[in-house]
């Protein structure tokens, strides 16, 4: 459905829910504080009391968010037209929920779904959920600076061709540090094979809204993109929105698997939340993005300027690396002789500046139009002092720490990580895990690319790899002993069981 632009300044739950609250009537209804009347008096005095008056239920007027025909059903039409898609839902849950659904309205229990290695822990948790089957390809992997980037169109079509019963692709676009790949060819190659492409755009909300972005997932072709509103918008924290296109995705099924992962209680300030932040950017999106994007090229500009910095550009040759969003801004600290986490505490305790994300030779920063002319300033100021203060303490042209084999490593599902999940585990040494089955995931950083999977059998190089990691000053997470000296594992399994 596409409107007129003018349809756009429209705030249909906005304006709804505005009318509830300061409707005169008495409240028998959830929740319990009554419209503000009975909330703790020390949140109200921390938190603006009309705020308590929009926090309600799903009143007639309000509409239902599983079987929307009201004021639900007119924002969401009016973000599909925004965001380029043929219909949206709103998200209450997070991304979390979205991407989980679109794996369980794609995939049943030993279904095969192609994905990247470096996936959020939301894909997996939907393997959990549905059963379905890993295809893992391994993201290109940048050693020298110790960041994955996204997976190839050639990786896609050799586990396409190695796989020709996979029911879905799911690619992570963009990356955390903002590097994305050649979504339109991987696009191209799913439909070929007349299977869809999920695409967990959770940071890419923006990319509709000028033409100096990476093209968005929906105009490259994906068939569902999930976006988290409120990374880079101006949606409240846990608001974001889930796009489809083309007839590819079971459009039922996909409300059902959102109604077994959302609330039956919605928040109506983070609904009310997602209809702003679209008029927001369905009205203002380009000017908004023009002023972030002249507040990213200065920051870029000036912090690679400081003698012992260096930030992340894409370069056209490099795989999985076809165009960065300018507004994701990746510092390189690591010729100041200072891990990314240590430059990370020196800037949030002593210079008032917070990073987004800190790694081990890196800071990143999220630019969006929240930001001011004069957070640039102090963001550059206060790099300029870190390097003043440390560069001369230390050796530059740092040679990589970390063994490139990762990209060489087999990966071998024995079980879906759901069995693995609900399986009965045990604990045992790392020195009595080889070859059993993992139970829990395991996460090196860097590079932030899962090593051990639930249901993948451990094998001695994946061990050897992260304790290299871990003793050259690297960390693991995800699983419960961050020290790695133990693994939990399935339980009395053996390898032939589960074939």
């Amino acid at each position: 459905m596409h409107f007129p632009k003018q349809y756009q300044i429209n705030l249909p739950i906005l304006d709804t829910l505005r009318e509830c609250a300061y409707k005169n009537h008495a409240a028998f209804y959830t929740p319990g504080h009554k419209r503000g009347q009975g909330i703790s008096s020390s949140l109200a005095s921390d938190f603006n009391s009309s705020i308590f008056k929009f926090d309600l239920p799903e009143l007639p007027e309000l509409d239902n968010l599983f079987a929307s025909q009201g004021v639900i059903q007119q924002a969401q039409e009016l973000a599909a037209d925004a965001f380029g898609a043929e219909q949206t839902w709103f998200l209450v849950n997070g991304s979390t929920c979205g991407v989980e659904a679109a794996i369980l309205a794609t995939c049943n229990a030993g279904d095969k779904i192609i994905l990247p290695r470096n996936v959020h822990s939301s894909s997996i948790a939907g393997l959990i959920l549905s059963g379905a089957i890993p295809v893992f390809i391994n993201p290109e992997y940048d050693s020298k600076l110790d960041i994955a980037h996204c997976i190839t169109p050639e990786g896609v079509a050799t586990a396409l061709k190695q796989h020709p019963d996979t029911k879905a692709v799911m690619v992570v676009y963009p990356t955390y540090y903002g590097a994305c790949g050649d979504i339109s060819a991987i696009a191209s190659l799913t439909h070929k094979h007349n299977i869809p492409l999920l695409v967990d755009e959770a940071h890419g909300a923006h990319f509709a809204f000028h033409p100096h972005l990476p093209i968005s997932a929906l105009a490259a072709g994906a068939d569902l993109t999930v976006q988290s509103t409120h990374k880079v918008l101006g949606a409240m924290t846990q608001a974001s929105m889930l796009h489809v296109q083309g007839d590819r995705i079971d459009r039922d099924r996909l409300s059902k698997s959102l109604q077994l992962l959302q609330s039956t209680s919605p928040s109506y300030l983070l609904l009310a939340s997602l209809d702003a932040a679209r008029q927001q950017m369905a009205l203002q999106g380009k000017h908004l993005m023009s002023h972030t994007l002249q507040l990213a090229a200065e920051a870029r500009t000036r912090i690679h300027q400081i003698p012992g910095l260096s930030v992340l550009e894409c370069h056209p040759s490099t795989p999985g690396f076809c165009s960065l969003d300018p507004t994701r801004l990746t510092v390189t600290v690591s010729n100041l002789g200072l891990t990314g986490f240590e430059v990370d505490e020196i800037l949030h305790e002593q210079l008032g500046v917070t990073a987004e994300l800190p790694s081990l030779q890196h800071l990143t920063f999220i630019i969006s139009f929240g930001n001011t002319q004069e957070d640039i300033e102090k963001l550059v100021q206060a790099f300029k002092l870190v390097a003043k203060r440390y560069q001369k303490e230390h050796l530059t042209d740092k040679k990589p720490l970390w063994d490139t084999s990762l990209s060489k490593m087999a990966y071998h599902v024995q079980i879906s990580p759901r069995q693995a999940y609900f399986a009965a585990t045990e604990r045992v040494m790392i020195t009595q895990a080889s070859d059993r089955i993992c139970a829990e995931l395991v996460c090196p950083y860097p590079p932030g690319i899962p090593v051990l999977m639930p249901g993948e059998v451990i094998t001695s190089q994946a061990l050897d790899y992260l304790q290299q990691i871990q003793a050259q000053g690297g960390f693991i997470s995800g699983c419960a002993d961050s020290t790695l000296t133990t693994l939990s594992i399935v339980k009395e399994v053996k390898l032939n069981e589960y074939v």
